[in-house]
């Protein structure tokens, strides 16, 4: 009886009694076909019909086309495009209340008043995903929380040696592959560190394989792995960064604080900022977060955008000029970011490039350009978005032959959808988009120019080294080049603007000439100032300064005579004299994990002149710093000049020397014995 009234009614209306589902093709035409195949497969029983702008122009050809039709569901998709506002609009007017919202990606959410806040939200571009999550302090009792995983997984490396001692590094993610910056800056300093270090690694899961594992286990004593969150807190809602709330862990806090304990740790560096809570001795700051987030609010067009990245600036800043203060060292990676902070506390150490690796290869004929860059880190996806929305459409236009190579790293679609909103990339039949590359060498050898159009930057960028020691020329924007030290047309093309930057792409692909001289003067700039040998170097004088005293001098009593006895036999190079003729000079013994480890002795010869007459150390403890400890706590305490000799054959000895500051004044020939040889006078001013 129901159904017949109602088939009466819709015919007096002149209506059909059964309600049909319209989808309204109101963006990208492939979403627009995607979705309306969705609807079809999930209301099979249903009419459907597809409406495009064409066949709807405006509100009354709309109806027209509808006439005699009932709208029981009205999909229409949201994808950003001002070209289908008018059918939107439409819609909306058609079906106010009948509105399945389609986004980018192709998630769905019905349009209501009584959900107004989520429909809002639905419709600028927010995740489905993340529009109903509700901060934990607003809704105590919501079940969808985040979650910290318990398990720590320990790995054993190399064997652990007395001789080297013990430091922690911590980092948000495994530094293999070197897939992006982070991890080859990481993988590089690990790798210089380790010959002085017992070196444990805490680092959260992320995708590393064995063999990932098994090559940072060469450098490291033991590797702690803990998992990563899952974290569901709305971005907005905390007074902290997102980005540091999501490394809370307690198991990596349990684990660091177990392990430091037992093993006697007596440093730690903390990599990025986010995890500067674990509280080390050593911060470092791959790039100066805030100031990032400071050029991204400065370069939004809208108030309401701007708004919003003010507020993740204002968090940062607030966070990260906070914890600069509490660490006793912070390391940044150009002078740049050194006046950025502006504290007696930091201190640069640059990025490098592994110069044995990265070689120079002839170039081969083409037009090839390349683009590295993880889109994990957002910077890297504005400046993709920047060449291929400005500058690619000007130079495709201008020329035919010119091919791009985009290496985007590991899961690029998730990133490039949570920070751009836009369901896919961009694509086009010359722009080649790679993921993942375990090895970007051969990507260098085939490019016959590399680009960075970094829009947003802070810290420097490793692909601008790599790409120069593979003796590249490359095109980079001024922020993408910033703080290594570059100049304009000498050893980089600088350039700011789309049509600039077009241009310079251009010229020097005509220009093989100028491009070979630029590269060539690249690659000279980073075998000068970029090699990880010299950088490690400084790394490792930043954490032993920082390490508390290790060896204790003395001065020599008539119990140590057997030792230093010992001590001069195992050193053939060093003079051979009557252990208790010592005690009648200035004698200092060197203890180190309670043994005397090595000694120094000196004499007064005249006002402010003294004579260095022997320093040995034990072979057990070589090339610890030993001898420079005593040599130097031996300059120190006289005032004026020293003197000594050195065997002509004692290479060793002589090279640490001239590192101390003695120079060569003389020769004295036939001056030692057994074998007879040559002493090399030397001298220091104190």
């Amino acid at each position: 009886m129901r159904d017949a009234l109602k088939k009466v009614i819709f015919r007096i209306l002149g209506k059909d009694p059964e309600a049909i589902i319209v989808s309204f093709a109101t963006g990208d035409p492939l979403l627009a076909d995607r979705m309306f195949a969705e609807i079809q497969a999930l209301e099979p029983r249903r009419r459907h019909l597809l409406v495009r702008p064409e066949e709807a122009g405006s509100y009354r050809s709309a109806r027209r086309l509808l006439r005699g039709y009932r709208i029981g569901l009205a999909p229409v998709l949201f994808d950003g495009d001002v070209r289908y506002r008018n059918l939107r609009r439409i819609a909306f007017l058609l079906a106010p209340t009948k509105i399945l919202a389609y986004n980018q990606r192709l998630e769905r959410h019905h349009l209501s008043l009584r959900s107004a806040i989520a429909s809002l939200l639905f419709l600028k571009g927010v995740p489905l995903d993340r529009i109903f999550l509700r901060p934990a302090w607003l809704v105590p009792w919501n079940k969808d929380r985040s979650s910290y995983p318990s398990e720590v997984n320990e790995i054993d490396g190399r064997p652990m040696s007395p001789r080297r001692r013990r430091i922690a590094i911590l980092t948000p993610y495994f530094p293999y592959p070197l897939s992006h910056g982070g991890a080859v800056r990481i993988f590089n300093l690990l790798r210089e560190m380790a010959g002085e270090f017992n070196i444990f690694l805490f680092a959260f899961h992320d995708q590393e394989t064995e063999d990932d594992i098994a090559r940072v286990l060469e450098h490291c004593a033991r590797i702690v792995l803990v998992g990563k969150s899952r974290y569901r807190e709305p971005r907005w809602s905390s007074l902290l960064p997102p980005e540091v709330r999501e490394f809370r862990s307690a198991a990596m806090h349990a684990a660091l604080a177990r392990i430091r304990r037992e093993y006697k740790i007596e440093a730690m560096q903390v990599e990025y900022t986010m995890l500067a809570p674990y509280a080390g001795d050593i911060l470092v700051e791959h790039d100066i977060t805030f100031d990032l987030y400071r050029q991204v609010r400065d370069r939004l067009p809208t108030r309401a955008a701007q708004l919003s990245r003010q507020w993740d600036y204002w968090r940062w800043r607030r966070f990260e000029t906070r914890w600069v203060k509490r660490y006793q060292q912070v390391v940044v990676m150009s002078e740049r970011d050194l006046a950025t902070l502006n504290r007696p506390n930091v201190t640069v150490i640059p990025n490098g490039v592994d110069l044995t690796r990265f070689t120079p290869e002839i170039e081969r004929p083409g037009a090839r350009l390349l683009f590295v860059g993880s889109f994990r880190h957002f910077p890297n996806m504005v400046a993709f978005r920047f060449f291929m929305e400005q500058v690619w459409p000007i130079l495709r236009a201008q020329s035919s032959d010119v091919n791009v190579t985009v290496v985007s790293g590991q899961d690029p679609l998730i990133y490039w959808r949570q920070y751009t909103g836009l369901d896919s990339l961009p694509t086009d039949d010359r722009v080649h988009l790679l993921e993942f590359v375990s090895d970007v060498r051969p990507l260098y050898v085939e490019a016959n120019l590399v680009l960075v159009p970094t829009l947003v930057s802070a810290g420097t960028n490793l692909k601008v080294l790599e790409a120069m020691a593979m003796d590249r020329a490359v095109v980079s924007t001024y922020s993408g080049c910033a703080g290594l030290g570059l100049e304009h047309c000498v050893n980089v093309w600088i350039a700011d603007k789309p049509e600039d930057f077009a241009n310079a792409i251009r010229t020097l692909l005509q220009n093989h000439s100028l491009r070979g001289q630029i590269a060539a003067a690249g690659r000279a700039h980073v075998e000068v100032n970029f090699g990880w040998q010299e950088i490690g170097s400084r790394q490792r004088s930043l954490v032993r300064k920082l390490l508390p005293p290790r060896i204790q001098l003395r001065r020599a009593g008539p119990g140590d005579l057997g030792e230093i006895s010992l001590i001069q036999a195992s050193a053939s190079e060093a003079s051979q004299w009557q252990a208790q003729d010592y005690l009648a000079f200035d004698c200092r013994v060197a203890i180190l994990d309670g043994r005397i480890a090595g000694f120094v002795v000196s004499r007064r010869v005249a006002d402010q002149e003294r004579e260095i007459l022997n320093v040995a150390v034990h072979p057990d403890f070589r090339r610890l710093g030993i001898a420079s400890e005593l040599l130097q706590t031996e300059i120190k305490s006289h005032a004026g000049v020293h003197f000594l000799e050195v065997r002509e054959s004692n290479t060793a000895a002589r090279q640490l020397y001239v590192r101390l500051g003695f120079q060569v004044i003389g020769a004295r020939p036939q001056y030692y014995e057994n074998p007879n040889e040559t002493g090399i006078v030397m001298r220091i001013f104190s």
